[in-house]
């Protein structure tokens, strides 16, 4: 396991700036995921901040047979090539099945682990053995140094390019909770770690059927974790998050993504000063 990793021409770890992994839950329109994929490079540009276009071509883990799963694999890798090509981003998505991870490599440059999948040993295994990174969330049911058995199967398959990613934890029914001492401890296993922003914000289930979620605490999250020493931020967003196809309930606004950026570049160079003069 390395310290810091490289995705695409992206470093993420110790020392590196800040990285941001941002994009719409699922893949939307041409039209909408240009729209993001531009805005989102636009204001990382300005800021300084290397990004990480994410989107997925299924979400897999939906609350009802009826919620919107996305375009499939082989039209989704098709989008995301595009978009890749396009506006030369790094490309990061979903992998849930084992027999996908080839393929999805040829596209992403980071391979990501679903909270829910993340101890399914025959994922990660092929994950590890494309060659490609691979970001493991954390799951909701785990303590943060359950987090080492996810980093050693990966490292006993050949891959040492991991990065482990905090969502929240479950507090009882419909709650996520996010632990800041146990934030401190994913960090100790030594692995660059990422905040989700979005997705800690959620109510499981909390919607009848679908989940539901407080955008509103979205900021105060990102500080939280910026300021404690996080390697990268992942956020959601999208132009219109109520019409989204996915997770419309936690989603950012563009313009709301915008200022959590701000926020989130002031506060690391704050503690970078800090930790300078200290």
């Amino acid at each position: 396991m390395q310290a810091q990793i490289t995705i695409g021409n992206v470093e993420i770890g110790p020392d590196r700036p800040l990285a941001v992994i941002a994009g719409p839950c699922v893949l939307e329109s041409p039209d909408t995921n240009r729209r993001i994929a531009d805005h989102l490079k636009s204001i990382c540009a300005e800021l300084g901040l290397p990004l990480v276009f994410k989107a997925s071509f299924d979400k897999a883990n939906r609350t009802s047979m009826k919620s919107h799963r996305g375009p499939g694999l082989s039209e989704g890798l098709t989008m995301l090539a595009a978009l890749k090509d396009e506006f030369q981003l790094p490309i990061t998505t979903d992998v849930h099945q084992p027999e996908q991870a080839a393929e999805i490599a040829n596209v992403a440059d980071v391979l990501q682990i679903p909270a829910f999948l993340c101890r399914q040993t025959d994922l990660l295994q092929a994950s590890a053995e494309t060659g490609r990174p691979v970001n493991v969330k954390k799951g909701q049911f785990l303590s943060p140094a359950e987090m080492r058995h996810p980093i050693e199967k990966l490292a006993s398959c050949g891959c040492n390019d991991v990065m482990l990613t905090e969502r929240g934890t479950f507090f009882g029914y419909n709650r996520l909770v996010n632990d800041f001492i146990g934030l401190g401890d994913l960090m100790d296993l030594g692995a660059p770690v990422c905040f989700d922003v979005t997705h800690s914000t959620q109510l499981p289930g909390g919607g009848t059927d679908k989940t539901a979620g407080r955008p509103d605490r979205a900021h105060l999250l990102a500080r939280a974790a910026v300021a404690a020493g996080v390697h990268a931020i992942f956020i959601e967003c999208h132009p219109d998050p109520a019409t989204a196809l996915s997770d419309g309930s936690t989603m950012q606004t563009l313009e709301a993504t915008d200022q959590l950026l701000r926020d989130a570049a002031a506060i690391r160079l704050a503690c970078e000063t800090s930790t300078t003069t200290a």
